[in-house]
């Protein structure tokens, strides 16, 4: 006869406070992405998991999103996200569920003179939310090397310069290419991040970057023209980071838009 175990978190609560979001952090899964090149790459991800708990429950069940991922090892993709967060909402029963994952996503580049080959690796995020509505949104980090251009207009000789780092939220319909986003912020930057570079390279990358000099301000400027000529993104945010070589702080710069009825982004 099997043994009935007490449910404590099915108990009710007497302090009356909901929750808006309890759950799971940081388990890690492998997982697969969509590749530009080569249709797919596995890596391994971090998953946040959470649902909002009404005032009259104890606790949520733990083992209940650790279930979930479960049955999803065959693949977790932007394409079923909605449905994830929908087996999340109905096994715990909740108004909302939350799903945030994070992972490594690796691209293939060459050096720019000798084509040496090497892989870099780009920091991003699918997040979502489902209540009434589904939201969804895609992060890419990408590092980036900048020059400053005051250093560059008041020196006689070189010019301080910094690795920096530039986040990309986005919200869009259809498909949207990691590639494509790596690529139009390294192109936003003076000179792009390499694994690999052989003196031929790095003299390339030094003079780039020299003849490219960027602000924050101009890095963050120059990503959001170059994304809101795709009318897949509804919505974007940029921020940028330098890494300062010279000062005690690090310099800064955020910028968001939506598109609006009209398909202007304001």
């Amino acid at each position: 006869m099997k043994e009935h175990l007490k449910d404590v978190q099915s108990e009710y609560d007497e302090r009356k406070l909901e929750i808006q979001k309890v759950g799971i952090k940081g388990i890690r899964y492998p997982i697969y992405v969509l590749d530009k090149l080569n249709q797919y790459q596995h890596t391994i991800a971090t998953i946040d998991m959470y649902v909002d708990l009404p005032h009259h429950f104890k606790g949520t069940h733990m083992s209940r999103f650790i279930e979930i991922i479960n049955s999803y090892r065959k693949g977790i993709a932007v394409k079923n996200f909605k449905e994830i967060l929908t087996a999340i909402k109905n096994k715990l029963h909740a108004k909302s569920s939350h799903l945030r994952i994070s992972f490594p996503y690796f691209i293939e580049k060459k050096a720019p003179i000798t084509k040496a080959k090497s892989l870099m690796a780009y920091n991003c995020v699918f997040s979502g939310d489902l209540a009434d509505t589904f939201d969804f949104y895609l992060e890419v980090s990408v590092p980036i090397t900048t020059v400053c251009p005051c250093s560059k207009s008041i020196s006689e000789d070189g010019a301080h310069n910094q690795r920096g780092r530039v986040d990309v939220k986005i919200r869009f319909d259809g498909l949207v290419w990691i590639e494509d986003v790596v690529t139009l912020v390294e192109e936003s930057a003076s000179c792009d991040i390499y694994a690999l570079l052989k003196r031929a390279d790095e003299k390339y990358v030094t003079e780039r970057a020299f003849n490219r000099p960027m602000f924050v301000e101009d890095v963050v400027r120059e990503v959001a023209l170059r994304i809101m000529k795709d009318d897949k993104i509804k919505w974007f945010s940029v921020e940028a980071i330098n890494y300062e070589s010279i000062h005690n702080h690090n310099a800064y710069a955020y910028l968001e838009r939506t598109r609006d009825a009209t398909g202007k982004f304001v």
